[in-house]
């Protein structure tokens, strides 16, 4: 069952009326009173088939990147947008946001207040009590993965569990910011709540026990990550591996076989998806990623905006298929044939020069007439960096633009960044022991890589742990919020990111690595780990406070 049922066929005239109700009242202000002159509460509430489609729309508004030419991945150091007037271009690369121009997620309120809206109506009414159980966990769990996405990015947020309504409330509805701690306490003690209601498996889309302590691992993995734990404290680190290894020990996911295709609409809901968001191909709510996201041209003619490319920085992150990183100086890496002997997850994310993309030998390499070839000027939206994504995209929806073609569901928790977190969780806490091993090396040997070497040092194999993070999850929406927690934004992102350039010389092609066009970018330490608050919201609420030095 997915997601957005709110286009399902409907069976009478007035389930249509009903959704269009709830369609109309999500976009609504948080604050704002929700119309009571459409549909009364009794209709709405009365049957479980009416309450679902107002959940649904709940659903519905979980973020997701399917749908735009420059994805959070843009953001970082792993990909840059070959277009040069997208906001993680113009505004985002140049640390020149503000409180009225800044990205976030605030809009999310709304989502909360329907949250809320539903948790109330459904707890007064007469609804069987074992639907009331399971729905009501899992209205709460949508609020607190709303308040994650909060609190990860601006930090400390009021804490609203009731629908306010300002008409009987007046001035009692505006709240001051709940602290970090607060933000963090209340999101973990929901999803702690909650996860014996959820069950073990659920209809495609719907929340789970799973979904609920991944959740509750996550936010426990960044609170316990150097930006909000400097001293290091291991207890905040063995709280998020005692998490992630409850869902470990519950045995209900395992890793997907084929990492090429985990992604893609035919295994939608395999035995790895933990929870994730529901595209509807065909529809205004289908994914339209290839036409935006991937390869520029193919076959002579323009297949896609181009609006992923990644970086340098992130082709050197992927192995050498014997297991090795490049700069060791037994990986066989070679600098002017990079592309050979690399790790499988390279081949299956990254289209290089000499790829295959639409059975055609995709060419970014200069003077050879290509329509792909790299843009060093930066003015024709060419990949600036001799890259472009292949991860996830299906080549059959290849058309360019926003065709909404692709049913591909957006993943937001899978089983393999639960071993990863607990990885990472576990050496922290404790070092590198087996069960840390055990964990990595089953997210590499799908790739087919060898397992890791014994004896570790806790530093070596954190090294080991980022990497494998960052390229098992690229393209994911996680590369972010990482670079924030530890603390690596204001290196990474206060550099200038990399292209391959091929040319001709004496005959021969020769790699350089080299700036690339519009590369440059700027984090600035003393305000940008977090966002600001928008300044609508504090012209609203005076007692907001905003986040430092904006």
């Amino acid at each position: 069952m997915r997601s957005c049922f709110v286009y399902k066929r409907l069976k009478s005239g007035i389930l249509q009326a009903l959704v269009l109700t709830c369609c109309l009242s999500a976009c609504s202000d948080f604050l704002n009173v929700v119309s009571k002159d459409q549909i009364s509460d009794a209709t709405l509430w009365e049957t479980t088939g009416n309450a679902d489609l107002f959940l649904n729309n709940v659903y519905a508004g979980l973020p997701g990147p399917f749908q735009t030419d420059d994805p959070w991945e843009n953001f970082t150091d792993n990909t840059m947008n070959g277009l040069n007037y997208p906001f993680s271009r113009q505004v985002f690369a140049n640390a020149s946001y503000t409180p009225n121009n800044a990205p976030g997620y605030w809009g999310l309120y709304n989502q909360i207040r329907k949250s809320n809206l539903f948790i109330e109506r459904v707890n007064a009414s007469e609804l069987p009590a074992e639907w009331k159980t399971v729905r009501l966990a899992e209205s709460r769990f949508l609020r607190a993965y709303y308040y994650m996405l909060l609190w990860t990015h601006h930090g400390g947020v009021p804490l609203i569990e009731e629908v306010l309504n300002q008409t009987t409330q007046g001035e009692a509805v505006f709240r001051p910011r709940n602290s970090y701690a607060e933000t963090f306490q209340f999101i973990v003690d929901e999803c702690e709540a909650i996860a014996m209601d959820l069950p073990l498996t659920a209809e495609k889309n719907r929340a789970t026990r799973g979904a609920a302590l991944a959740l509750k691992g996550w936010c426990e993995l960044f609170d316990a990550s150097p930006l909000n734990n400097p001293s290091g404290e291991a207890t905040r680190w063995a709280a998020a591996a005692e998490t992630y290894g409850r869902i470990i020990a519950g045995g209900a996911y395992e890793l997907f076989p084929d990492y090429e295709t985990l992604f893609f609409e035919e295994n939608n809901g395999n035995q790895e998806v933990i929870f994730a968001k529901a595209y509807v191909g065909g529809t205004s709510l289908g994914g339209s990623r290839e036409g935006l996201q991937g390869p520029r041209n193919a076959g002579g003619t323009p297949k896609s905006y181009g609006g992923v490319n990644p970086t340098q920085e992130l082709v050197d992150e992927y192995v050498m298929e014997n297991g090795l990183p490049i700069e060791d100086a037994n990986s066989t890496y070679d600098p002017q044939n990079p592309y050979l002997n690399r790790e499988k997850r390279f081949y299956q994310s990254i289209v290089f020069d000499g790829a295959t993309w639409l059975d055609e030998t995709i060419l970014f390499r200069t003077g050879v007439g290509s329509m792909n070839e790299i843009d060093l000027s930066d003015n024709n939206g060419n990949s600036n960096t001799g890259y472009s994504m292949r991860k996830g995209l299906n080549p059959k929806y290849a058309v360019h633009g926003s065709n909404g073609l692709n049913s591909a569901d957006f993943i937001i928790f899978r089983y393999a960044e639960v071993l990863l977190g607990y990885a990472e969780a576990r050496n922290e806490a404790e070092g590198p022991d087996a069960s840390v091993y055990q964990a990595l090396n089953k997210v590499r040997e799908r790739s087919e890589l060898p397992p890791l070497p014994a004896n570790l040092s806790k530093a070596d194999m954190r090294k080991i742990i980022h990497r494998e993070r960052r390229v098992e999850l690229a393209f994911e929406e996680k590369r972010w919020s990482d670079l924030l927690r530890l603390k690596l934004a204001e290196t990474n992102l206060n550099s200038t990111l990399h292209a391959m350039v091929i040319t001709e010389e004496n005959g021969s092609w020769v790699y350089k690595v080299a700036p690339a066009a519009g590369g440059s970018r700027v984090f600035l330490a003393d305000r940008n780990y977090y966002f600001p608050v928008p300044q609508e919201a504090i012209n609203r609420n005076s007692k907001l406070t905003q986040n430092p030095n904006y």
